[in-house]
C-alpha cells in the first residue's frame, strides 16, 4: 500500500516528465526538416529524433527521482527494479499524426505494479491538455482551466459515438467484427490516436476499439479511463493491460452491448 507522501512524489515525478517530453516532442513538431526511420520492414512504422528524444527525457528524469523503479518504453525497451512499481511509457503515441503535424499525437506515461496500472497520464503537448487519473483522482488540465474527468452515463449504443485510430483494426478478423458494431452506432471517427482515450475519460464518447496494441499504448489510457468510471478490457471482457485487443467504454452497459456484436 503506497502512502500518501509516495503517491504524491509519484504524481509530482510524472507532471516533471511531461513537462520534460512536451520540450522535447514540440522542439521538432511541425518542422519542415523532420524526417522518420521505419522500425519495420513491410510496412511504414515510423520513429523520430523526438520519439527518442521524449524518451530519453524522461528516463533520466526517473534515474535521478526513483532509480529503483523499473521502466518500459516503446523506444528503449525494459530497465528492471526493484520497488515493485514500473513506469510504462509511450514517448510518442501517434508518431504518424505526429508526422502529418495534427494535433492529436499524445505523450502516454503510466505507473503499474504486479496487478496493471494504478496512475496515468495523457498528456497532449500541442494542444496543451493534460488528462490524469489515479489514487483518487481523475481529471483534465488546459487551455479550459482544471476540470474534472467522468465519463457518460449509459445511452442505447444507437446513440453511442465511436471511435479508432484505422478503419481497417488489426487482421481481417478483427476487421470483420468491428464492421459489426460500426452500423450500430451513431457516429464513427478515426485517427485520434490516444485522443480518443482522453474524450471517451472526459465524457465526450462512449467507445473506443482497436486492436494490435501495445502495453505501452494502453497502460496509461487505462488508468485515466477507469479513474473516471469507464472500463477498459480485451474483445472478451478479460484484462487488456498488455495490449492487443482493445475495447474502451464509457460504462459497462455500453461495453456489453459492443462486446457482443464483437463476438457475434
Amino acid at each position: 500500500m503506497l502512502t500518501n507522501t509516495e503517491i504524491a512524489d509519484i504524481r509530482a515525478t510524472a507532471a516533471e516528465l511531461a513537462d520534460a517530453a512536451r520540450v522535447a516532442t514540440l522542439t521538432h513538431f511541425r518542422r519542415a526538416d523532420l524526417t522518420a526511420d521505419t522500425k519495420e520492414t513491410t510496412h511504414f512504422d515510423p520513429v523520430t529524433i523526438a520519439d527518442r528524444a521524449s524518451e530519453k527525457a524522461m528516463r533520466d528524469i526517473l534515474a535521478r527521482r526513483r532509480p529503483h523503479d523499473g521502466i518500459l518504453g516503446e523506444e528503449f525497451g525494459a530497465t528492471p527494479g526493484n520497488s515493485g512499481l514500473t513506469w510504462v511509457l509511450d514517448p510518442i503515441d501517434g508518431t504518424r499524426g505526429y508526422l502529418s503535424g495534427t494535433p492529436t499525437w499524445g505523450v502516454l506515461i503510466s505507473v503499474a505494479d504486479a496487478a496493471g496500472p494504478i496512475y496515468g497520464i495523457i498528456d497532449q503537448p500541442y494542444i496543451q491538455e493534460r488528462f490524469e487519473g489515479g489514487f483518487g483522482f481523475a481529471g483534465v488540465n488546459g487551455p479550459m482551466g482544471l476540470a474534472p474527468l467522468r465519463c457518460r452515463p449509459a445511452r442505447p449504443l444507437s446513440q453511442a459515438i465511436l471511435l479508432s485510430t484505422f478503419p481497417e483494426v488489426g487482421t481481417q478478423a478483427e476487421g470483420d467484427a468491428f464492421r459489426r458494431v460500426v452500423p450500430k452506432v451513431r457516429l464513427v471517427r478515426y485517427g485520434m490516436d490516444c485522443y480518443g482515450y482522453a474524450l471517451l475519460a472526459a465524457g465526450q464518447v462512449d467507445l473506443v476499439i482497436e486492436a494490435g496494441l501495445q502495453a505501452y499504448d494502453v497502460q496509461a489510457p487505462i488508468a485515466v479511463i477507469e479513474a473516471a468510471g469507464g472500463i477498459v478490457t480485451d474483445w472478451q471482457g478479460k484484462s487488456a493491460h498488455q495490449g492487443g485487443q482493445i475495447l474502451a467504454a464509457a460504462n459497462v452497459q455500453v461495453h456489453a452491448a459492443a462486446m457482443a456484436l464483437l463476438n457475434a
